[in-house]
């Protein structure tokens, strides 16, 4: 006898659910692919969710039914299978909506001046004339509160539509937020991940960000679990490396952006930044003394195919600007300032080669 796919459905209408008395073909539950092979079918019962409690039954009702009604030379018994309908789930509310770009700036290691860099550029950022929001994303090591002369802020709540949102401070044109402001600065932060991960998420969602152009996130040195939350958190327009030209330092580098450009965090480079690239005394501007090596992560950028985005000089005036609480990017006619501002333009002419391969990128219009 010869099987054909409409006898099988015809079969199979005489199998009804349980549930609704409506056969299992009008129902939809019979999946189109039905597959014929001598006298061998197969096919698969589609069910609207996991434990079904008519599965078991339904499958061998369909046996029956097809030995019954189609021929009982039909090879079927453990030939059909379950599945479940595909649910597709609801798309939660964009976190940062009126944010336009995410900017991560990174470490392999700690003690290269990722958190100077990061508060910097966002403040360069915001000499430019961009809107620029900054989150001290390093959880067990703020620093930011101390930058920018802010260790005694305790940001409030304010109702913003149906909800009380955290009022990021601001200061320099930059609107910010640290773990910092909310923890007694003199005691260590004693958080397991998930706490740490909670916490920052609570920054993002549960504060007042508006409309920004830039939102620059400084992550903890190294590799953990606050940068999984971030990337699985917000979309990251793309990430910053800084490190020293030491060859520990861009050791670490290498495995900093082997982690951004992994399966489990994919978040473009958009280049490196070198820290501590030279040492230039403030009475002699044109004099480089290469303290910790010449040009390392020039080098490897060139090696790993990267924008070198910017090498900032130490000066004196950088140290002191973050202990005062006013970084040194404020001042534009400093050595370092300058460097930073270089740094702030080739950051933006990087974002905007990215947009411009994403589709139906929104460009931001700034008034200079």
């Amino acid at each position: 006898m010869a099987f054909y796919p409409q006898l099988i459905l015809d079969a199979l209408k005489h199998v009804r659910y349980p549930g609704t008395g409506e056969d299992i073909v009008s129902a939809g539950m019979v999946d189109d692919n039905i597959r014929i092979e001598g006298n061998k079918i197969s096919f698969s019962l589609l069910f609207e969710k996991p434990n079904d409690p008519f599965a078991k039954s339904l499958v061998k009702a369909s046996e029956q039914a097809i030995l019954t009604y189609a021929g009982e030379e039909a090879e079927i018994k453990g030939n059909i299978d379950i599945k479940y309908r595909t649910q597709i789930p609801q798309q939660p509310a964009k976190l940062l909506p009126e944010v336009k770009n995410i900017i991560a700036v990174s470490s392999g290691k700690g003690g290269v001046g990722k958190s100077t860099v990061a508060s910097n550029l966002a403040v360069a950022l915001a000499k430019l004339g961009y809107k620029v929001g900054l989150l001290d994303a390093d959880i067990f090591g703020p620093s930011v509160p101390k930058m920018f002369g802010l260790e005694d802020a305790r940001p409030y709540l304010e109702p913003v539509g149906d909800r009380e949102l955290i009022r990021p401070e601001e200061k320099y044109g930059v609107k910010m937020l640290s773990i910092g402001f909310f923890v007694d600065p003199n005691s260590a932060v004693l958080w397991r991940g998930g706490m740490a991960s909670n916490a920052l998420k609570q920054l993002i969602s549960d504060a007042n960000w508006g409309d920004l152009d830039y939102f620059v996130v400084d992550l903890p040195p190294g590799t953990s679990d606050i940068h999984l939350t971030m990337v699985q958190t917000v979309a990251i327009t793309g990430a910053i490396v800084v490190s020293t030209p030491q060859e520990v330092a861009l050791a670490d580098a290498r495995k900093g952006i082997s982690m951004f450009q992994g399966e489990k965090v994919n978040v473009p480079i958009l280049g490196l930044v070198e820290n501590m690239a030279w040492f230039t005394p403030a009475e002699l501007p044109n004099n480089k003394y290469y303290l910790f090596g010449k040009e390392g992560c020039k080098k490897l950028a060139e090696e790993l195919h990267v924008p070198l985005l910017g090498q900032i000089p130490i000066v004196q005036s950088i140290c002191e600007g973050g202990d005062n609480g006013m970084p040194v990017a404020c001042d534009e006619n400093s050595i370092t300032g300058q460097a930073f501002a270089e740094l702030a333009k080739n950051v933006v002419e990087r974002v905007a080669e990215r947009n411009a391969t994403l589709p139906e990128t929104k460009k931001v219009e700034v008034n200079h």
